[in-house]
């Protein structure tokens, strides 16, 4: 189950993260409410799931779940850069991260 708290976490801190674009391009009370609440869950989450899960593998699969998810939103809807390069290094995380649970 903590694995699932993980995972959402990291979904969760890509919330925050859009909310920090939205705050960059709007300031306005539900562009900080997405930012802030996203954030709080998030790490109330992670808080929950390193219980049981190492601190090292938590956080490196909690980052890489935010970063591949900011990564692949910022492509999506804020017209970031789609190369080649930029998707491999995304999978690079991805199988990076996949190796941490695999050996946890």
């Amino acid at each position: 189950m903590d694995w699932i708290w993980l995972i959402a976490a990291g979904l969760l801190e890509v919330v925050g993260v859009i909310g920090i674009k939205r705050v960059a391009q709007n300031n306005n009370w539900t562009n900080n409410l997405i930012l802030i609440g996203g954030f709080i869950i998030s790490f109330q989450l992670l808080i929950r799931a390193m219980e049981t899960i190492p601190l090292a593998t938590a956080y490196a699969v909690w980052t890489g779940i935010g970063t591949v998810g900011a990564a692949v939103v910022g492509m999506l809807f804020f017209k970031e850069s789609k190369s080649w390069l930029r998707i491999g290094c995304i999978l690079g995380i991805i199988f990076s991260v996949v190796g941490l649970k695999m050996v946890s």
